[in-house]
């Protein structure tokens, strides 16, 4: 399955804007996206550590790592962040 991701905030000046990402198994979570990406070392694996704090959203929605992915989502990854 193919999915869209997009970065914000301090991930989009370490990773860009977004990118697809192609052939993804069924029944993929976002955790279990989450983990691909950082298996590719480099900027990835600092920017989405699993000692990092991420927020997730599956089609525009908040959701959790465990929430699962289908063909044509669109996954966003964010930090937190305070307002004032």
């Amino acid at each position: 399955m193919n999915v869209q991701i997009r970065y914000f905030a301090s991930l989009r000046e370490a990773l860009g804007p977004g990118e697809t990402v192609a052939d993804l198994p069924e029944g993929c979570t976002l955790a279990s996206l989450r983990d691909a990406l950082i298996e590719r070392g480099g900027a990835h694996a600092q920017a989405l550590a699993r000692a990092r704090s991420v927020r997730c959203a599956l089609d525009q929605k908040m959701s959790d790592e465990a929430a699962a992915l289908h063909e044509g989502a669109e996954v966003a990854f964010f930090p937190p962040v305070t307002g004032g």
